[in-house]
């Protein structure tokens, strides 16, 4: 046991000096953000100019930047799509260099329509998992006595397969992409083995996962919070244990991304009461590692800067125009929301991948996720966007100790019978003792937070008091499986201009009264 413990102090300890290490690299783009950025976009270009979209946006003529915003527009799925299936198909140098084998499946809410981002193994190796070593850098950076080497990490990975038009590309979750290729280094520290991680089943991987965990001694978890909520659930039932800090008393952290972590702490400080359990917020989607918390006194993260991607922003005036016009990182200011563009070596070149960031930060550049730009509700000026929605619910379920699995909010229009309003369809973990409370404390909740709501809401005269309907347990996750958007890269919408979302949800918890 004694030689044991000398072991593995000495592989943190190792671990450790390439993570004190690479923090100075890390110090660099910090304080020189413009000269790294510029000199990313460069490289971009230069690695480009034999491609087909290097060619088409005259790359060897013109290298400057300004060209480089003149020549290329701003693009988004549906205009790169074309060529994406083209490389899909095996053609090589189209977007970006050579063959591209791996793509990423993305739908970040639940449209019928996958995405399919490509995954090149420099954009692997260079953003993925760089931005794995970067979040363990900034967490040992922060806590020098960290120990997680000493035991097990939790990840939380999707599938893979095949692609039916050309066997030969292999598609799935990123998560998945990154277990299959993750360097030989870190394997033996992560559970489960990766061919449980990588099973498609969900129901089999949580509950094969769950026993695998229950004799792990395990320092560090990672994955969204939604579907890890079910994993250590089930975990807790098995262990027959009182909370999973008698399980695991050296559990030290867990990153999470995906969805505001908001509205599920309290649920995790319940599973995990440890006082010593930290919380850190990373910002990884399909199309590219983009953030990591880096103080865990605020809740922003360090932009990354020196990964294969080129920033820039898109200000809210620009978002529905048919040429929006983006913004340089050197020009953004703090409190106002941008949609986040991107320039990347997977050949995503000016692209919108349709989230929103609000800057806390310039020096160095923090951000902090607000939302996407196809989730808010403005149908009648209000802009609601998701942190507004999300520290809202937060604090309603803190002054009256509830606790909310899921929710998500659609408009409700004028009619003869209705005047406008907010629905909220929500699931509780713990319900308030009195519903109608929690349904006037939230609806003041979100009135101090959004001042265009707060004036919608004035005597009542423009949108009347929001109207929140229970569902039942478990119900958000059923339509998730109804519609086949099954797993760690499904999310629950919380916002929509529309009511689709809310109607088939509401439709199907009718249905299953008449069953």
């Amino acid at each position: 046991m004694a030689f044991s413990h000398v072991i593995r102090r000495a592989v943190n300890q190792s671990f450790k000096w390439y993570f004190d290490h690479n923090y100075q690299r890390i110090v660099h783009y910090m304080n020189y953000p413009f000269k790294v950025q510029e000199s990313i976009l460069h490289n971009l270009i230069d690695t480009s100019i034999h491609t087909e979209f290097g060619v088409r946006n005259n790359f060897s003529t013109n290298k400057k930047i300004d060209n480089f915003y003149e020549n290329v527009p701003i693009s988004d799925y549906e205009s790169l799509k074309g060529d994406i299936h083209r490389m899909m198909m095996g053609e090589k140098d189209i977007l970006c260099s050579g063959q591209v084998k791996w793509y990423a499946k993305s739908s970040g809410t639940t449209n019928d329509k996958s995405k399919f981002l490509p995954l090149p193994p420099k954009n692997l190796k260079r953003n993925h998992i760089q931005g794995t070593w970067d979040t363990m850098t900034l967490y040992y950076h922060q806590n020098p006595d960290a120990k997680i080497f000493h035991g097990k990490g939790l990840v939380m990975g999707g599938s893979l397969t095949t692609f039916k038009e050309n066997p030969s590309s292999l598609i799935g979750d990123v998560s998945g992409h990154l277990l299959t290729h993750f360097p030989k280094v870190g394997k033996p520290f992560y559970v489960p083995d990766f061919q449980t991680a990588l099973l498609p089943n969900w129901d089999e991987k949580i509950e094969k996962m769950a026993n695998i965990l229950i004799n792990s001694d395990l320092r560090m978890m990672g994955g969204v919070p939604t579907w890890t909520l079910v994993l250590l659930k089930r975990v807790l039932e098995l262990s027959q244990k009182q909370n999973l800090s008698e399980l695991w008393p050296d559990l030290e952290v867990y990153v999470h991304g995906g969805v505001s972590f908001v509205p599920y702490l309290d649920q995790f400080k319940e599973l995990i009461p440890s006082k010593s359990m930290q919380y850190m917020e990373i910002y990884n989607a399909s199309e590219g590692f983009f953030g990591i918390q880096n103080d865990f006194n605020t809740n922003d993260m360090l932009l990354l800067l020196d990964n294969g991607i080129f920033y820039e922003f898109l200000p809210s005036s620009e978002w529905n125009k048919e040429h929006p016009k983006a913004i340089q990182l050197s020009e953004v200011q703090c409190g106002v929301n941008y949609a986040i563009v991107i320039t990347t070596n997977a050949g995503l070149w000016r692209y919108v991948p349709g989230d929103t960031v609000v800057f806390t930060s310039t020096h160095p550049f923090k951000i902090r996720i607000s939302g996407r730009t196809k989730q808010y509700v403005n149908a009648f000026g209000e802009e609601v966007m998701v942190d507004n929605t999300d520290n809202a619910i937060a604090a309603t379920c803190k002054a009256m100790n509830a606790n909310v699995l899921e929710y998500t909010v659609a408009p409700v229009y004028f009619n003869e019978t209705n005047k406008a309003s907010h629905e909220w369809l929500v699931e509780f973990e713990k319900e308030p003792t009195d519903i109608e409370q929690f349904n006037n404390l939230l609806d003041e909740n979100l009135q101090k937070i959004n001042s265009d709501y707060e004036a919608k809401r004035f005597k009542g005269m423009a949108l009347e008091r929001l109207r929140l309907k229970i569902l039942p347990k478990g119900t958000f996750y059923k339509w998730l499986k109804n519609k086949g958007k099954f797993g760690a890269q499904f999310k629950v919408p919380r916002l929509a201009n529309h009511r689709e979302y809310v109607n088939e949800i509401l439709s199907m918890v009718e249905l299953d009264k008449i069953n």
